[in-house]
């Protein structure tokens, strides 16, 4: 009996997996024809080599196979950029840039040690995002379909590091390992459980710290982090993005940033629900987690961005130093023609002495009286007179609480109103609890041009 089993498996991998990843092209991820890539590309390469390498007796259709997948694999580096960014997130990283290394460590071991490219910058850049999307814990920053909590597969993290030479991510790798309690997270498949059991006893004895870059900038990718010191929560954390509004798994939120206070949330980004058939459809911007206006973003004249590589993000700039970082962009592209919107020059000034300001200045082909600031927050919320909103602490899920933070806005051109967004999505409640708030912060006229600043300062309003 078992060789019959062991004869269906060999059947069954053949028909399914090799023969027709051999003989077809038509397989989108395979990027012959159609040139797109994202997660499915590596993820799918990963078990195909490894099947092949097991499984294929003949030599010569084993090595066209191996030929084959490292061109979809080159297709897949060569469209990622060179600054490492994944923008799927950090959750697809897992099957992005970490199914690259699987493909990558199990090639290298085929041909012992002979096929190594772990020295290639771009690939190197590619394992670091994982640890520069972190802000505290187990908070990541989740631009896209992301969760705001995870916790990347311990191992794997710490194997990436050793294969491109980075103590800190491996050291990253050894706190992740911490931060579930001495047990793997997230080993979902075989070809990763069996490295694990012979990576733990080294990973054991290494000093477990997450790195908390100081300042991280993907030129490419468009997205930037800043914090008051390195390897530290405290202070205000920002992590904010350019970019456009067809990136993988996107979200319309060109513009949008995320604020922490103390490794606590403070402005957010909900997040994604559960998948469905409308996620994936033609009605995936009708959910409210992919629309601007549930972002912390404006809408003008009723009017949200809109999804297309089209919409994007104009004339991007960044700098830091010591004292702290201005990252600034235009966000009119990323809003169709009815909005009216001529430029919208939003500029974070983050101070690592303490404070951010977010400036907007717009430029509207004519005035109008529907200019809507959109922020979401955890928090619970004060709104008092003279243009303040206390941001204080509330109970989330699973025994954690939010940040805590005071805004401040110009209140005699703007109003501020606070909704209540119900959280019904149990993917989300694991984050979130039963609610997050939306304040709308509303021009009373506005003008053809005109400029909002938002203050966010850490001490908490008396």
């Amino acid at each position: 009996r078992r060789h019959s089993e062991s004869h269906r498996h060999r059947c069954e991998i053949e028909r399914r997996i090799l023969t027709p990843c051999l003989a077809r092209d038509d397989f989108w991820w395979l990027a012959v024809r159609s040139g797109r890539t994202n997660n499915w590309t590596p993820w799918i390469c990963s078990n195909w080599l490894l099947c092949n390498l097991l499984i294929e007796r003949d030599p010569a259709r084993r090595l066209a196979a191996v030929l084959k997948s490292l061109r979809s694999i080159d297709f897949f580096i060569d469209r990622n950029p060179d600054d490492g960014g994944c923008d799927e997130g950090p959750t697809y990283w897992t099957r992005a840039g970490a199914s690259l290394f699987d493909y990558l460590d199990t090639l290298q071991s085929a041909t012992s040690g002979a096929a190594d490219v772990f020295s290639e910058p771009k690939v190197r850049e590619m394992g670091r995002f994982i640890y520069r999307a972190h802000i505290a814990e187990r908070w990541f920053v989740n631009f896209a379909d992301a969760p705001a909590r995870m916790l990347p597969e311990c191992t794997l993290v710490y194997r990436f590091g050793r294969a491109i030479g980075d103590a800190e991510m491996m050291k990253f790798g050894a706190y992740v390992l911490g931060l579930s309690g001495g047990r793997r997270q997230g080993v979902d498949s075989l070809p990763r459980r069996l490295p694990a059991l012979f990576t733990l006893k080294e990973m054991s004895a290494v000093s477990g710290a997450a790195p908390l870059p100081r300042d991280v900038w993907l030129p490419q990718t468009q997205v930037m982090v800043a914090r008051p010191r390195a390897g530290s929560a405290e202070g205000l954390f920002l992590a904010a993005k350019g970019g456009h509004n067809a990136e993988s798994h996107n979200h319309n939120d060109v513009g949008h940033f995320i604020i922490f206070a103390g490794g606590r949330p403070v402005l957010i980004d909900a997040g994604v629900e559960t998948y469905s058939r409308k996620t994936f459809s033609g009605e995936r911007y009708a959910i409210w987690t992919m629309q601007s206006q549930y972002h912390n973003l404006p809408t003008v004249n009723g009017v949200m961005q809109r999804n297309g590589c089209e919409f994007a993000a104009r004339d991007v700039q960044y700098a830091a130093d010591d004292a702290g970082v201005t990252f600034s962009l235009d966000l009119a592209g990323a809003y169709p023609p009815e909005a009216g919107i001529v430029s919208w020059r939003r500029t974070f000034r983050f101070v690592r002495a303490g404070g951010i300001d977010i400036e907007d200045a717009h430029r509207l082909a004519a005035p109008s009286s529907d200019v809507r600031m959109h922020l979401l927050t955890p928090c619970a919320v004060d709104i008092r007179d003279g243009g303040v909103i206390a941001l204080s602490p509330r109970p989330l899920a699973d025994g954690l609480t939010s940040g805590a933070a005071t805004l401040r806005y110009p209140f005699a051109d703007w109003s501020a109103r606070c909704e209540e967004v119900p959280i019904d999505d149990p993917q989300m409640r694991v984050m979130w609890g039963e609610r997050v708030c939306r304040i709308v912060v509303q021009k009373r006229e506005a003008g053809e041009e005109g400029t909002f600043v938002l203050n966010v300062d850490r001490t908490a309003a008396g």
